[in-house]
């Protein structure tokens, strides 16, 4: 099956779409090559992002928040976290926001909140991309 690249994109890079990239990695390196990056990086990931994702089992801890051009320009799938981040700019096939609230500034309990709930899209997009139900993506 063809890997397709991935970007995970919101405003600081330093919570949610780490999260996602880190569950990409764990759940779905068989269909996916994971990035994520910010349009605004945060100097470091945040230490619940971290924390919350150690306790799931997934290392995310040598993670870097990046710009935008510091990913492929052109990807198959581009994720938005619900930021209100639109990346015209970042050619995908397929395009999804997933309308996530950051967690950050809240209690360690939000960011475990925010990391299943990534975890439970990551394994829908998965399943999708696998039985070939998004269409969108084209094979280059």
């Amino acid at each position: 099956m063809k890997r397709y690249k991935i970007a995970f994109v919101c405003t600081g890079n330093s919570c949610r779409s780490q999260m996602a990239e880190g569950w990409a990695k764990e759940l779905g390196s068989d269909v996916f090559e994971s990035y994520s990056a910010g349009t605004h990086p945060a100097d470091a990931v945040n230490p619940f992002a971290i924390a919350v994702m150690k306790e799931a089992g997934v290392d995310i801890s040598s993670y870097q928040p990046k710009l935008l051009d510091e990913i492929p320009y052109e990807v198959d799938i581009l994720i938005t976290m619900g930021c209100g981040v639109e990346c015209p700019f970042l050619p995908a096939n397929f395009r999804e926001d997933w309308g996530l609230d950051d967690p950050a500034g809240n209690p360690i309990e939000a960011f475990r909140i925010t990391r299943d709930t990534i975890k439970l899209k990551m394994l829908d997009l998965i399943g999708k991309v696998r039985e070939g139900a998004i269409v969108e993506i084209n094979e280059r």
